[in-house]
């Protein structure tokens, strides 16, 4: 198989943390690069999920309910000292 080149432009901090994990696993970027390619080709798509973070409904509705808490004290309970609070978390 002839090899080929190929230029990237990537942030340098992203570059620089990249190399630093694929040399602990005793691999170059290189060799990163092309197991990600090869892989991409055999999945025909990317070999990962590409997902944005979007919180669950538990997680947002948690989200909004400490949102509302900060606005108005009354609705939650306030402790002195953790003690307290840990004594009443767990009984």
């Amino acid at each position: 198989m002839a090899n080929t080149s190929m230029n990237i432009r990537m942030d340098a901090e992203v570059k620089k943390k990249a190399e630093a994990l694929f040399s602990e696993i005793g691999m170059t970027m290189t060799t990163a690069i092309n197991i990600f390619l090869k892989q991409s080709i055999r999945q025909n798509g990317i070999p990962f999920d590409v997902t944005l973070r979007v919180p669950n409904a538990e997680t947002i509705e948690a989200i909004e309910e400490v949102r509302a808490m900060k606005k108005n004290h009354s609705l939650g309970k306030t402790y002195t000292n953790v003690d307290d609070m840990m004594k009443e978390l767990l009984d």
